[in-house]
This record gives structure tokens, C-alpha cells and sequence, in this order.
């Protein structure tokens, strides 16, 4: 029970990553405040149920989180129902594919809109309350294409490559409040996002990986335990941690 009585905030949190990291923190005692962006009724109602059969607290927002007012609001219920945010988990995601020069503006516009721009957008609403309580981690999710670039994902390579300097810049800014500040750049991990993408980009890309297969989920979600965690995570801040079975080494 690393968590027990906190609060986080996870967006992205109706599947992959973002699911596997509510459970991991349900399982570890915090109550949590999801965005579930996308999915029916009766999906997030399944959701719900079994978060809370973990005995904590869940309240979810449906709405998109690229847009201000949704963030603003979420964070505000966040603070009506529990008081503070301990943790920031910034998870909201897509990934497609294109050459550059075949790109739509349309599509660059929408990648930065999802992985990046929600990023800064809750964070920039969210820390006022950890400046106030002089406590907080803020952890998201970029990528190991982040670190490494790759064919036909300009557009993702450059929106998690901005996670990683946007999570530098406020790790040195909100030190002094007694907030932390990471990323987790996973590899090819075993999503629903990941299947989507074409079957000659997962084989080349799996080729490539020391550790010869896809991450699951549950191998992912510990380090955003770890990073969250009181004395674990105490000292991390402005890393870039990489559960990518080898696909970058620093």
C-alpha cells in the first residue's frame, strides 16, 4: 500500500498504459481521478467497478482533455472530492503513421493536440495545488521514439521528445516546491494503440529489440509506482526512465 491515501490524477486511463498504471496505483491504495476519453458507458461503468473493488475512491471525466475547460474542471472535482493531487499522470495518447511529406496538417496538429499539448494543459492547472500542499509527482508517459525518432512518426517522435524537454524545464522550475518531475518512455509495449499501427512496422520493430518481444503492461506500470513512491521515487527528477527491452540504451 506505496499509495495508500492519495490522490492521482491519470489521464488516458481507459486502456494500455494508463489502465494498467490505475490499477497498479488502485492495488497500491490511491484514490484516483481518471479521464476516459472515448469509450461507451458501459466500459467506463466496468472500469469503475473494478478500480473500486481495490477499496478506493474513483471518479472519471469523459471529456477531451485538449481543450482547457475540461482540464480546468477536472482538476478542479479532483480537489472537491479529495482535497489535494498527489500525483499527475500524464498518459493521454495516440499514434498513426505517415511520411512527412504525405503528412496532413491536420494530422501533425492533432498528434501535438493529444501527447503534448494535454500535457502541459494539466499540468499547468494541477500545480498551483501542489505548490500550495509543497508536495507532488507529475509523471508522463513519452516514448522511446522520443529518444530514437522513426519512419513514418515524425509527428509522435517530435510530441514525446517535447514530454521530455516540457518535463525538464518544470523538473527544474518546481524543485524548490518539493515536486518531482519524470517520464517513462516505454518500448513496443502490447496495447490496443500499438496493434493498430501496420504489421510491417511491429516486425521491424521488433527485430530491433534486445530483449526479442513486446513489454506487457503490467511489466510497464511498476515504474510509474516507483517514481510515485515515498522514499523510492524521492530523488528522481527530470529522468527519463525506459522499460524498452534494450530498444535505447543511455
Amino acid at each position: 500500500m506505496k499509495l495508500k491515501g492519495k490522490a492521482a490524477i491519470i489521464t488516458g486511463a481507459g486502456q494500455g498504459i494508463g489502465l494498467g498504471i490505475a490499477r497498479a496505483y488502485a492495488e497500491e491504495g490511491a484514490n484516483l481521478s481518471l479521464n476516459i476519453y472515448g469509450k461507451n458507458p458501459e466500459e467506463v461503468d466496468s472500469i469503475i467497478t473494478e478500480l473500486k473493488n481495490y477499496n478506493v475512491d474513483v471518479i472519471v471525466s469523459e471529456e477531451d482533455i485538449t481543450k482547457e475547460s475540461t482540464v480546468k474542471e477536472m482538476v478542479d472535482k479532483t480537489i472537491e472530492r479529495y482535497g489535494r493531487i498527489d500525483i499527475l499522470v500524464n498518459n493521454a495518447g495516440i499514434i498513426t503513421e505517415s511520411l512527412v511529406h504525405d503528412m496532413p496538417v491536420e494530422m501533425w496538429d492533432q498528434m501535438i493536440d493529444i501527447d503534448l499539448k494535454s500535457v502541459f494543459l494539466m499540468t499547468k492547472y494541477a500545480v498551483p495545488h501542489m505548490i500550495e500542499q509543497k508536495s507532488g509527482r507529475i509523471i508522463s508517459t513519452s516514448s522511446q521514439l522520443g529518444q530514437k525518432g522513426a519512419v513514418k512518426m515524425s509527428h509522435y517522435a517530435a510530441a514525446k521528445a517535447g514530454v521530455i524537454g516540457f518535463t525538464k524545464s518544470i523538473a527544474l522550475e518546481l524543485g524548490q516546491y518539493g515536486i518531482t518531475a519524470n517520464c517513462i518512455a516505454p518500448g513496443p509495449t502490447d496495447t490496443e494503440l500499438f496493434a493498430g499501427l501496420s504489421e510491417s512496422f511491429r516486425t521491424s520493430k521488433k527485430a530491433e529489440l534486445v530483449i526479442p518481444r513486446f513489454a506487457r503492461v503490467d511489466e510497464v506500470a511498476p515504474t510509474a509506482v516507483f517514481l510515485a513512491s515515498d522514499p523510492e521515487g524521492n530523488v528522481y527528477t527530470g529522468q527519463t526512465l525506459g522499460p524498452n527491452s534494450g530498444d535505447v540504451m543511455l
